[in-house]
């Protein structure tokens, strides 16, 4: 079992830069790790995905804006949003995925408003 907490969320304006992180309470090297985000009226989507390996995946709405990155010794997966968008606000959750399980964060509530 694997419980991922999620922190960093919070009101930014656009144009602007937030950091979230994703702490596991163990050891998570054997996970594909992820970044999904809900809107509200909307479904859960694909935001930004990682491998064992640090390969990545960004979906369209968010290339060359976000970064994914994830730190093994620390148990970490980190977002960093930049040039951050109106459309960007939504709920961000954390996933863990094996070839097994998957895991789910709480998630955070990032708002993008001026």
């Amino acid at each position: 079992q694997v419980q991922l907490v999620e922190s960093g969320g919070g009101l930014v304006q656009p144009g602007g830069s937030l950091r979230l992180s994703c702490a596991a309470s163990r050891s998570i090297s054997l996970f594909n790790m992820g970044w999904y985000r809900q809107a509200p009226g909307k479904e859960r989507a694909l935001v930004a995905s990682i491998t064992l390996f640090g390969n990545t995946y960004y979906a369209d709405s968010v290339k060359d804006r976000f970064t994914i990155s994830r730190d093994n010794l620390e148990n970490t997966v980190y977002l960093e949003m930049g040039s951050l968008k109106p459309e960007d606000t939504a709920v961000y959750i954390c996933n863990a995925a094996s070839t097994s399980s998957t895991y789910w964060g709480q998630g955070t509530q990032v708002t993008v408003s001026s």
